[in-house]
């Protein structure tokens, strides 16, 4: 932190908390309602549109910028609300790869009026990309699936790929990948044969794409073989949050497939200890999350990424039991150390009607336990806050809930073993 963060931390000791999020989709609404319920806050959200999520919402306050994709816009709006608010503490919170770049690229200038709770640029660039996360775990005997690198730069070759087909390929960086456009873009490709593959490389080169994407052994398993994890590290380094969940059903959109659409939240020691060996030993901050899959061969677990965020769907935490607003406010804002938590409680957590969930859902035993949680009422949903369930929200949590009916109708009709 620099000498002019800590002058302004002190300067504004005795000022109200003021979260200020980048973006306005359904995981800075979680956000949002998390700083609502620990702390009866309104945040300040920045993005290029109101979309739905945060749309009408009496939790949020929006400070909507010509261009949400233009880093200069952003940076210059967020200056200009600390100008206005100089008798605030101003959280900065950013919940997208290509958000937390842009905050990371301009601390400097953001941390003179925000507490700016994110990791250096420098490890920032190797986490985020897939192939780098890939060597730093396999380095500290964290299992990951094999990978192998192909580079998009001027007369890149083609790298020999002696992996089993089908085969999973996807961008190394999500924010290298955020702008490119061509027919059939997708957030994760599965890969049939060679030819497949030869022509998603020349999809990629005719778009102008420059960074790199990873190829790797497709691990079986449906959807349920997902696992995700929420940590958060503190200023000291040590993980004071840790929560896992079991994914239950992905969202299967081109855009969002990998996107955990249901999740049971439960404790995995072993799991999370290999989340902590990762965070601990790069040096991370701030909150992390973790996509793992157990392989069905062996019931090991292989980590596939990390986000530098807490995540799309952070609102799982704070439904089992620990607001995680909570852990950053004291670490960043407060300057407390907060005993470390591991999260135990198990919730439902799910974004889908619940009767389109369970037509998911083959393993009996794990369909039993979803019913028992709804039985129960031990479910929550992001966007089903009472306090805040206007006439207009109420319309839009129904709209969504048709919508998904829908998105699962046409790009996932039927479960499948691999889960695409």
């Amino acid at each position: 932190m620099t000498q002019a963060a800590r002058a302004g931390e002190d300067r504004t000791a005795e000022q109200p908390l003021q979260p200020v999020i980048l973006g306005a989709d359904i995981g800075v609404y979680a956000l949002a309602r998390s700083f609502h319920e620990q702390y009866g806050v309104t945040s300040i959200v920045v993005a290029g549109a109101a979309l739905g999520p945060v749309q009408h919402s009496r939790i949020v306050e929006h400070e909507i910028v010509a261009d949400g994709h233009d880093p200069r816009q952003l940076v210059d709006r967020l200056l200009e609300v600390a100008r206005r608010l100089p008798d605030r503490r101003l959280l900065l919170m950013a919940n997208s790869d290509w958000l937390v770049r842009v905050v990371v690229e301009h601390r400097d200038e953001l941390e003179a009026s925000y507490v700016v709770p994110f990791l250096s640029a420098e490890l920032l660039a190797r986490i985020s990309d897939k192939a780098t996360f890939a060597q730093i775990c396999a380095d500290l005997d964290i299992s990951v699936p094999r990978t192998i690198v192909q580079s998009f730069g001027a007369d890149e070759p083609d790298v020999a790929v002696d992996l089993e087909y089908p085969l999973i390929a996807k961008a190394a960086s999500s924010a290298d990948y955020q702008d490119v456009e061509f027919e059939g873009k997708k957030k994760v490709f599965e890969i049939a044969s060679p030819d497949e593959l030869a022509a998603l490389w020349a999809s990629l080169r005719a778009a102008g794409y420059a960074g790199r994407f990873v190829v790797q052994e497709l691990v079986p398993g449906d959807d349920t073989q997902m696992r995700s994890v929420t940590a958060y590290v503190d200023q000291r380094g040590e993980m004071t949050l840790a929560c896992c969940a079991h994914v239950l059903l992905e969202e299967h959109t081109p855009s969002g497939l990998g996107n955990p659409a249901a999740m049971i939240t439960y404790r995995d020691d072993a799991m999370l200890e290999q989340a902590r060996r990762f965070l601990v030993s790069t040096g991370y901050v701030g909150f992390a999350n973790f996509d793992v899959k157990v392989d069905p061969r062996t019931g090991a677990f292989r980590f596939f990424e990390v986000n530098p965020r807490i995540g799309r769907n952070n609102y799982y935490v704070s439904a089992a039991g620990a607001n995680p607003t909570r852990f950053v406010v004291e670490d960043r804002v407060e300057g407390r150390a907060v005993p470390p938590v591991v999260v135990d409680r198990e919730v439902l957590y799910s974004i889908l009607p619940h009767r389109l969930l369970l037509r998911y859902v083959r393993d009996p035993q794990l369909a039993a336990r979803v019913r028992g949680l709804i039985a129960t009422r031990a479910t929550a949903h992001p966007l089903r806050y009472r306090r805040d369930l206007s006439p207009r929200r109420r319309f839009y949590v129904l709209a969504a809930a048709v919508n998904q009916i829908r998105k699962f109708r046409r790009w996932y009709p039927e479960p499948t073993d691999t889960g695409f």
